[in-house]
């Protein structure tokens, strides 16, 4: 078995490799190596050298890798006509980003060269202009022509001019009007957010042109904004009678008093902790003692499996959707909810059917043993984080006594676990995270800090745990299987990570290791610069992915990984669910494929749900970002105090610690300098006082304006960042330590 398993990962290096060439050769600090070189600097072992060989000469004849002279190896050059995907920005010019990577990156695209190209539309373009040595100039190009359409329907807001009726776009996709004809033949009224179809695309003389074909209600109001945005991004609506009729069936069938072979532990104390708005009940935990004195932790997992067949209409629906998407106030399942708050969840005192992980630990948590099995549970309490937090600072007054006992032992295990993992190279990022304050119209208030009390990382924990053994399990059966991937960070992207925490004053090696970034993340931990630097290790990740290749999981630390614990709402776990099921009933070797899937299976389920996943998170934040702004319209002139999150040549971009929106400042507005945005040294600097403004700077900004259709903030410091060139050499500002000296032509002796 141990040698089977050692050719399956064998026969996914090619696979590995070839996204770690690609990913390391994209890298705008990469300088063409050797191929040699490139595998030393990529960490590849002797013994899987001839992996990383095949796998370099098959993207050589792919055409993706190049050999140039003396051997070096890079991406191709960018020249000829590219094909790629447009993405426009609201000043007007936008980029496309090459299906094939190159050498240099992303195609700028200049105002009067995009085509009227939305965001999303494939394009053919050719490159027009190409910097020097000297001017540094980025490489700019001309798209010459559309080949596919991204979209043809939009959500906007309708608007009456004196040239007749115009529906101006939510978002940046598409910045310009269209105009559309016969509004009343839907009954839209003037403010209304409407659907429009296009019918011819905007021209240089013409708008784009469009029809009406819904109607989604008043703009601004909270039911209206959570249409359009499921309108936006394509979130799916209602469940057909077939899903329900499936769905109900399976309810009615379902008799926990007929457990079959499972276990039966409906006498343990076993509790579930959830936020208090949640009625889906994933995960439940019992923790007791052995004979030895080992702990014993139970992790009970919703045995989704069981209700809902392969490939049946429900299945293949739940497949589609991918996840559960979660909306301020409003929450699109994954499953119809007589499953999803009904019969799957773990709800108090209710028979239900799990799947059993049982992971036996010494007293420093160290893992002895691993057990599996179906079981059939009745919790005794449901706990809100806030209840739990509670009881275990001391208000036990009303708790059963099994469950305060069960909660602090709960805790004991978990702070161990934490250790170990930590130990191990677990990375925790300390970015807060916001709640929305909303009246009964919806309409957003304020805003709190969302609670972070330990309980939540108790479930964390536990939950990471079951994932990790799991995966364990199905690597030993050398089983394909949906993984929870998260590559490592390449050298050049811990490089810059290393320039940029000395940029706030802190040294760590130039290229760190996970106990590097983990004393980096102590060492800000509650100073200044510790959104600024959290922000930034966030950023030098790769976000996880679903995918079949054995990569692991790098800021868990974790070897082996997927996800099982979330099957109510996320697909991948169904699938890992229906694999253990074949190994618990002990039926692998008759296992269809509707139950183990290939790996072409899985890396294509892989890809949509990582993209329902991403959409989910977007339509989220989007919905947010709109709310925020539809209460700051209202607030115009007050003070948010802000952190600087982004650079760029036009300004920066600051985000309100409270309400975690980002805001616009114009580079005009920092001061009396000329300011330049120096992208290698991640800061923009004055060039006649040499200040530098880095990320992580604390600065106190007014609202200027408000666009909430364009999910813009316009913000400007409360103070100018300097008086006057002379007065501000005197003073510092940044995190940097030390200043960019510029310098001029004919300056340098």
């Amino acid at each position: 078995m141990g040698a089977f398993l050692f050719f399956l990962q064998v026969d996914q290096m090619p696979e590995i490799f070839k996204r770690k060439i690609v990913k390391l050769l994209k890298h705008s600090d990469y300088t063409p190596l050797k191929l040699a070189h490139l595998a030393k600097t990529l960490g590849v072992s002797d013994e899987d050298y001839p992996q990383f060989e095949l796998a370099f000469e098959q993207l050589r004849q792919a055409g993706q890798v190049i050999i140039g002279s003396r051997n070096l190896v890079s991406l191709p050059c960018l020249s000829g006509r590219i094909t790629g995907t447009f993405r426009a920005n609201p000043r007007g010019f936008g980029f496309v980003v090459p299906l094939e990577p190159n050498s240099h990156g992303n195609l700028f695209i200049p105002p009067n060269a995009t085509a009227n190209a939305m965001t999303g539309d494939i394009v053919a373009a050719i490159v027009v202009k190409k910097g020097n040595q000297t001017e540094q100039r980025r490489i700019s190009g001309k798209i010459v022509e559309i080949l596919e359409r991204a979209k043809n329907r939009f959500v906007g807001t309708l608007l009456r001019t004196g040239e007749g009726w115009l529906v101006q776009p939510d978002g940046t996709a598409f910045v310009e009007p269209v105009s559309v004809d016969d509004v009343t033949a839907k009954g839209a009224k003037q403010k209304d957010k409407v659907v429009v179809e296009i019918l011819s695309y905007q021209t240089d003389k013409h708008l784009a042109r469009g029809v009406i074909i819904d109607v989604l209600g008043k703009a601004g109001r909270y039911e209206t904004e959570i249409k359009s945005i499921i309108t936006q991004y394509h979130l799916p609506g209602e469940f057909n009678e077939n899903h329900l009729k499936q769905a109900r069936l399976a309810s009615d069938e379902f008799n926990p008093d007929q457990p079959d072979s499972r276990e039966d532990v409906t006498k343990k104390t076993i509790i579930t902790i959830d936020p208090p708005t949640a009625k889906d009940f994933d995960d439940a935990i019992s923790l007791e003692k052995d004979p030895q004195g080992n702990w014993v932790l139970g992790i009970h997992i919703a045995d989704v499996s069981n209700f809902v067949i392969p490939d049946s209409p429900l299945d293949n629906e739940a497949k589609s959707r991918g996840n559960s998407v979660y909306l301020p106030e409003k929450t699109i399942p994954m499953l119809p909810e007589i499953l999803s708050n009904g019969i799957c969840s773990l709800q108090p005192d209710q028979k239900r059917f799990v799947k059993s992980v049982y992971l036996t630990y010494d007293l420093q948590a160290n893992i002895l043993s691993r057990n599996f099995t179906n079981s059939v549970i009745c919790s005794t309490q449901r706990l809100t984080y806030q209840q739990a937090d509670r009881i275990l600072k001391g208000h036990t007054k009303g708790a059963k006594p099994e469950v305060v006992k069960l909660l602090k032992n709960m805790e004991t295990l978990s702070r161990a676990i934490e250790k170990r993992r930590q130990k191990n190279g677990m990375i925790h990022l300390d970015l807060p995270e916001i709640e929305l304050v909303m009246d009964k119209s919806g309409r957003v208030v304020d805003a709190l800090a969302a609670d972070n009390s330990y309980p939540h990382t108790i479930i964390e924990m536990f939950m990471v745990e079951a994932n990790d053994a799991v995966a364990s399990l199905l690597d030993r059966l050398n089983i394909n299987f949906m993984r929870r991937i998260h590559p490592e960070p390449d050298c050049l992207t811990l490089k810059n990570l290393s320039k940029l925490a000395r940029a706030f004053g802190f040294g760590i090696p130039a290229n760190p290791d996970r106990s590097a970034i983990q004393n980096l993340l102590a060492a800000v931990k509650n100073t200044d610069s510790s959104f600024g630097v959290n922000l930034a290790v966030l950023r030098s990740f790769e976000k996880a992915q679903y995918s079949p290749l054995h990569i692991g999981h790098y800021a868990l630390a974790s070897t082996h990984y997927c996800h099982f614990t979330s099957p109510i709402r996320r697909y991948a776990d169904l699938i890992v669910h229906r694999i253990l099921d074949c190994y618990l009933k002990q039926c692998m070797d008759s296992a269809g494929p509707n139950h183990i899937l290939s790996d072409t299976d899985l890396a294509e389920i892989g890809k949509h749900i990582t993209f329902t996943e991403q959409r989910a998170e977007d339509a989220e934040k989007e919905l947010k970002t709109v709310l925020i702004l539809q209460m700051l319209n209202n607030h115009i002139g007050e003070e948010l105090d802000c952190v600087i999150t982004g650079l760029a040549g036009f300004g920066v971009f600051a985000q309100s610690r409270k309400f975690g929106i980002d805001g616009l400042i114009q580079i005009t507005d920092l001061g009396p300098d000329q300011w330049k945005y120096n992208q290698k040294a991640q800061c923009i600097v004055g060039l006649n006082s040499g200040y530098e403004i880095g990320l992580g700077k604390a600065i106190k900004a007014r609202i200027i304006s408000v666009n909430v259709a364009a999910r813009q903030l316009n913000l400007s410091p409360v103070e100018p960042l300097i008086d006057t060139p002379k007065k501000a050499a005197k003073k510092k500002i940044g995190n940097r330590r030390q200043k960019v000296r510029t310098r001029r032509r004919g300056k340098r002796k």
